[in-house]
This record gives C-alpha cells, structure tokens and sequence, in this order.
C-alpha cells in the first residue's frame, strides 16, 4: 500500500510539474503575442522534455524562415554522414616526370571543398602555413623548377558557387561568399575605409586586405554620426571584375573595415600561391590556371599522375564549433556540397539538398517539413518546422558523437541555442536545463514582426525564461 502511495504521488507531482510548465509557457507566449509590433507576425514554437514527450505546441507545422538554425540540420547530418574525425584534403601531384629539379609536366593542385584552407581560425590552416607546406612539400619533391603550368583543379564542386535563394544585397558581403573545390581565406577580404570629417562626407578608400585584383571598385559609402556602426552593403558577384559599394560608416574614427566575398577564391589564392613560389625560388615557366578557365573553354582538368602530398583540414568536429559559434555560411554551403560529393562525387547545391533531406526522411522527419534551398539558412527561401528542428535536436541528442556538437552550440540567455537572423526573422533552437533539473529541447521562429532585431530577442527571450 505504502508503495502504491509513492507511485501515485510520483505520477501526480510530475504531471502537476508538467501542467505548471505548460502554463508558464502559454502566459509568456501569450504576453509575447499581445505586442502590438508582433500582430503580423507569425510565430511557431515547439517544446519537449529530453526524451521527447511535448511539453509546449504552437504553430509547431507551419513552414517559416530559419534562418541559420537551419544550421543544425545540415550540422548534424555531416556529422552522421561524414563522422566527426572527418577532414578534408587537398592533395598537390603531377604529371609528366622529375629530372635535375625540373619538373617536366604540370603541378597540380586539386581541392575538395575544404572551407578552412587559408582561414585564421586555426593554427596551421592560416596562409602562410599553408603556403609553406605546399612550397616545402614541392621542394621535397625534388622540383626547383615547373616547366609545365600549376593546374588549381577545382572541379570537385560546380562552378555555380552560390545556392539557389541568395539574394543580391547578400553575396557582395563576406557572409554572403560563394563555394568552391578549393576556398581561401574563407572566401573574404576586408575593405579598409577612411570615413569623412563632416557627416554626410563621402568615405574613401585606404585599401583591400589582402589585395584583390578586380578592375573597379566603385565607392559610394558616406560617413554618418559617430558610433553608428556598420551599414554598408558591398556588390561583387560571383566572377565579378567591378565592385559597387554603399552605404554608411560612423565618423570618428581614423579607418573602419567592412568584409566582402571574393568573387572566386582560386584567383586570390593563385595570386598569393605565385608570390610565394617567387619568393622561395621555384620558377614557374608558364602560368598557374584555374579550373575555371578550362571549364569555359569546355577542356577537361588534367589528371594528377603521381601525388607528392596531402594536406588535411581540422575534424569536422571543430570545424563544426566554428560553423555553429560563429554561424558562418560558407561552412553550410560546403558541408551541403560535400554530403554531395560523397554521394554522387560531384559537389553541387541541389544533390545536397537532396541528399539532406532524403537523411532527415530516414531518420523520422517528413522531407516536406524542410523546404530548403542551402546548408546554412542565409536565402530567405527556406522555409522549416520548429517541429522538424526540435526532432532534428532529439535525434543528435542519441548520437556518439552528440558532446562535440552540444559543446558547438552558443549560449544566449544562459541557455544552448542555435540563433537565426535575417530580414523580419528571428530564431532560437537547442537545449536547456531547468534549476530544478528538468531538462527541454526547444525550437522557436518568428517571422514578419515590426521592431528591431534587439527588442524582438528581448521579447523571445522572456518565452525562453519560462524553461528556467
């Protein structure tokens, strides 16, 4: 009897503590709904304890922008379709044959996609690492002198560097950057701009780091009042030889410095690859050529016929840290290509797509929950459940390799959140522990809603704080 007491009591605290929840949740999102700047706005948020029973539904299957909590989708599938020691390579062979430190053929360098080559973010992916692995790696080799061409072979992935739904005040800027086989510096440079004495003055540029060789760039940001910040768009496609820029820069300052997107990476990384060979005396006697150049001519990439080396990336699992932490686009896009290339050994954006949902669909979440254009959530075409992100969470929460991906995500509002943003969009998804222990899995967008970014993350995260 005594026993059959303690169960029922159990049964009865935890439904009352479900109920309570539940009923925190409604007020907050009933306070939230009552704003009279969120009245067109739509709102979806889904709640689950760790095992997955609902706690909170609203909107949960309406299709809705999630920005870059699309993220953990494509984050999460990479890890289970490549696994998390994963690294990329880049593997530098010839053709032809090695004689008296000539090489009789052509060096080639041939790239598979991987977004750290040349990055800051890590020890030895920086450029001048790599640039020096490859020169010593040539100079190993025997080769002091290339009487052939270096072939930069970027083939791998298509030459369509952008995923469908990027919009054009997106793609001149350095979240906005394109992907290919071989990507350098993570696809950026930075625009170093004078601001002008007098508010309204034109800014002037003082120059691009590192240089980029592009025809024109043309300049029209204006500077405004002090500590304004950044409210410039840059314009450079894809390919692009001129540049356009506006927008504004605080006065104040002695420069200000705004990124952009390269327009293919494997021109600045030929530029600087020359450069370093000058510098260390390996001749080149005819030119260094992208994979771009034989593609418009319809040529197919020479075939590397010996490999004198291999360089790796980091495991996936820290370029994931760095894909959630900083929430950088080229990382989705180029994770998206090479859940593609390993699939079809061709890396485009629509076979990622489809290959990510086809794993979503394998794992319980129906492919028309996620109508996606991209790996990273940047095109506001994609539209997603918080129902499908919630599951997505749940399912990474059974995985060996779940503690690298918990430890990637962020923390906003003392919890760990994936965020989203982009034009009339707002996001957050991941997980929280409550004081008392309890632990959720939660997934809310709002879309359309008239205030700023700052307020409605105020507002969202008062609907969060009924978890605590």
């Amino acid at each position: 009897m005594r026993i059959a007491f303690i169960l029922l009591f159990t049964y009865f605290s935890i439904t009352a503590t479900a109920q309570n929840i539940t009923q925190k949740i409604n007020a907050a999102v009933n306070n939230f709904l009552n704003n009279e700047q969120l009245k067109h706005a739509v709102v979806g948020l889904y709640v689950t304890d760790e095992n997955g029973n609902k706690v909170y539904a609203l909107n949960e299957e309406y299709g809705l922008a999630p920005a870059s909590t699309q993220k953990v989708f494509t984050s999460i599938a990479a890890l289970s379709l490549l696994g998390k020691d994963f690294t990329y390579k880049t593997e530098i062979g010839y053709t032809g044959n090695i004689e008296n430190g000539n090489l009789n053929g052509d060096l080639i360098i041939k790239g598979f996609g991987d977004p750290t080559f040349g990055s800051w973010r890590y020890g030895n992916t920086k450029p001048a690492s790599v640039l020096n692995f490859i020169v010593a790696k040539i100079k190993d080799a025997g080769i002091n002198t290339i009487n052939g061409n270096i072939i930069l072979d970027d083939g791998a992935f298509s030459y369509q560097p952008l995923p469908g739904g990027y919009i054009w005040d997106d793609m001149g800027n350095y979240y906005g950057s394109g992907s290919w086989a071989i990507n350098w510096r993570e696809n950026q440079y930075d625009l170093i701009l004078k601001p002008g004495k007098n508010i309204g003055d034109t800014s002037a540029i003082i120059k691009t780091s590192p240089p980029i060789n592009i025809k024109e760039y043309n300049n029209f940001i204006t500077t405004a009042k002090p500590n304004s910040g950044d409210n410039t768009i840059l314009y450079l496609p894809p390919y692009g030889n001129n540049a356009f820029a506006e927008g504004t820069i605080p006065a104040g300052v002695k420069d200000f410095t705004v990124s952009g997107s390269l327009p293919y990476a494997s021109d600045q990384f030929k530029a600087e690859l020359d450069s370093a060979l000058q510098k260390n005396g390996i001749a080149v006697k005819n030119s260094i050529i992208t994979g771009a150049s034989f593609a418009k001519q319809y040529k197919a990439i020479p075939v590397a016929e010996n490999i004198i080396a291999t360089y790796h990336s980091p495991a996936l699992d820290s370029i994931v840290y760095w894909f959630l932490q900083k929430s950088i686009n080229l990382y989705g896009e180029c994770l998206l290509k090479t859940i593609a290339y390993q699939q079809h050994h061709y890396g485009c954006a629509d076979f990622g797509v489809a290959d990510l949902k086809k794993f979503w669909q394998q794992n319980g979440i129906d492919s028309s929950s996620l109508n996606i254009s991209d790996g990273s959530g940047l095109s506001p075409q994609n539209r997603v459940t918080t129902h499908a992100l919630v599951n997505a969470l749940l399912y990474a929460k059974k995985q060996s390799w779940f503690q690298s991906f918990y430890n990637a995500l962020p923390v906003y509002n003392n919890m760990k959140l994936k965020s989203g943003t982009i034009s009339a969009c707002r996001a957050f998804a991941g997980y929280h522990t409550a004081a008392n222990g309890k632990k959720y899995v939660v997934a809310i967008i709002v879309n359309n809603y008239d205030v700023s970014k700052g307020s409605v993350t105020s507002k969202i995260f008062k609907v969060l704080d009924a978890l605590k």
